[in-house]
């Protein structure tokens, strides 16, 4: 077998492989920076409360409990399949070992998109951030207007935020490390400024719609319509979605069957307390009204923060607006990690193009796969812009189903890798099976579920194609994409479909170099 950075690789691959990638750099701290820089709590918040909350109102912080609890449960396989097979394809490295070439080829593919997706939503919003920002600053409150008033110039400057992250993933994973550091404390400080200022306004009745905390808030079972919850969950996962890129830089940790499921453990955590303080805190001062202030108000929901730091935060808001942009930027950033080092993979095991495995001498990070992200990236974002009334809500909502699709199949593979393990321990029985199958089956109805829904041109923004709703149509249509793409990939070259560069494994041949990959 040969590195793929110095030639071909000739026999089909069992275990950890060498893709030249930095090794030994991240520790579980640093991994859980990153991994919180990637969530984005600032940017996410205030993309993804405002649509949550018009869905299933008050009960938003019971959803966003639902949403974490499947992510939760498949992180456990995540954990198990990383201990035994740390690589940077994850998902699709893993699935195609468990279910085959064709199934994992998707799996990568949903991995790939999704983080698409999600750049180009990323880039927007650092765009409307920064010229927010500067109309603060100034004073000429015009210059916010300029992102939705020029949509050239509002290009433009999407696309130097891109590169300029491109770049910077490109300098390796030293490079993305240090930048988040300061980025991250930055928008928690701001953050739980927000929450604190809100609580204390609404409970001394200076609120814009002041509004008692109430156990009913964490009942999912007092929103009703089943269809509504659904909806709502699949906002909430896009809220939660980016802490597996923790574990696509397994190749770049202290341990890498360790450190990464740990430092995503930490990420996940934290979000989730992050996310449910702020929630509630804005509950508590807008309400869920759909007019003035109010948190269902669709008028607020591109950008909440936007909308209610000045009224709750006064002068200090300007501090939201630069965590706001900071984290866009900052995820922007860390979120090249995941598809480069995928489509890294995927290259290396040639069911891409084999450039896609190219790494830079002089920085051991993926550049030939990082510029072609940030690429699809810019021209996906060009494309929503032109054809949808509002592209960052039916972004976000594709978003959700391409996130179901590929952590629902992470977790059924984790399932049914570890098959021939179920019932040899207790732990084994909850960590191999019962809790990733929970979690995998879940997700994957959900996606199913939302494909369903979406169908009806209501879903999302409103906006259609041939009767279609627009989030039905970016949704099946990428995932459409990917079957044409693997179908030419097959035809150009059919060594990985034909198990001769990555081998679907029994349990009992999962080891390298004398040592158990399946550790009880």
């Amino acid at each position: 077998m040969t590195n793929q950075v110095d030639g071909p690789i000739t026999t089909a691959i069992k275990g950890p492989s060498s893709k030249g990638l930095s090794v030994g750099k991240v520790g579980v701290i640093g991994g859980a920076v990153i991994g919180v820089s990637t969530i984005a709590p600032a940017y996410t918040l205030t993309s993804g409360l405002g649509p949550t909350v018009s869905e299933v109102g008050l009960q938003t912080p019971a959803i966003l409990l639902i949403g974490f609890i499947p992510m939760l449960l498949v992180l456990f396989g995540y954990r198990e399949l990383n201990m035994a097979l740390p690589d940077s394809g994850t998902s699709f490295t893993w699935a195609t070992r468990a279910f085959g070439p064709i199934i994992g080829w998707m799996t990568g593919w949903g991995l790939v998109s999704a983080t698409i997706l999600v750049l180009s939503n990323l880039a927007a919003v650092a765009t409307d951030f920064f010229f927010i920002l500067l109309a603060q600053i100034s004073g000429n409150s015009a210059l916010s207007d300029i992102p939705s008033d020029h949509l050239f110039l509002n290009i433009v400057v999407t696309t130097i935020f891109v590169a300029l992250a491109a770049w910077i993933g490109y300098r390796g994973i030293e490079t993305t490390e240090r930048v988040q550091w300061g980025l991250v404390v930055f928008q928690l400080i701001a953050l739980v400024w927000y929450s604190v200022a809100a609580i204390t306004s609404a409970l001394g009745g200076d609120a814009f719609d002041a509004t008692p905390v109430d156990v009913s808030w964490f009942n999912p079972f007092e929103v009703g319509d089943l269809s509504v919850v659904i909806a709502g969950v699949s906002l909430s996962i896009f809220m939660f979605w980016g802490w597996d890129t923790v574990i696509t830089m397994n190749e770049e940790t202290k341990d890498p069957k360790r450190t990464p499921g740990r430092a995503a453990t930490v990420t996940i955590i934290t979000i989730v307390m992050l996310y449910l303080l702020v929630t509630v805190a804005t509950l508590m001062w807008a309400g869920v009204g759909d007019e003035g202030l109010g948190a269902g108000n669709p008028k607020n929901q591109e950008s909440i923060f936007a909308v209610l730091a000045p009224e709750v935060m006064g002068p200090f808001a300007i501090l939201m607006s630069i965590a706001i942009l900071t984290s866009s930027l900052a995820s922007l950033q860390s979120t090249m990690v995941s598809p480069a080092r995928t489509m890294l993979a995927m290259g290396f095991y040639e069911a891409m193009p084999k450039s896609f495995a190219k790494i830079s001498p002089r920085f051991k990070s993926p550049g030939v796969a990082t510029f072609v992200a940030a690429t699809a990236s810019i021209v996906f974002y060009v494309v929503m812009r032109l054809v949808s009334e509002n592209a960052l809500w039916d972004t976000i909502t594709a978003l959700g189903m391409m996130v179901c699709f590929y952590y629902g199949a992470t977790g059924l593979a984790a399932v049914w890798y570890f098959r021939r393990s179920w019932f040899t321990s207790v732990r084994n029985f909850f960590m191999r099976f019962l809790l990733p199958l929970a979690g995998g089956a879940t997700l994957v109805w959900m996606f199913v579920q939302t494909c369903i829904d979406s169908i009806d041109p209501e879903y999302g923004s409103g906006s259609s194609i041939g009767g279609l709703g627009l989030v039905f149509v970016l949704g099946i249509g990428v995932l459409l994409l990917g079957v044409v793409l693997m179908i030419v990939m097959r035809l150009v070259n059919p060594r990985y479909f034909r198990g001769e560069t990555l081998e679907v494994s029994e349990y009992e041949r999962d080891k390298v170099e004398g040592v158990e990959l399946l550790p009880e």
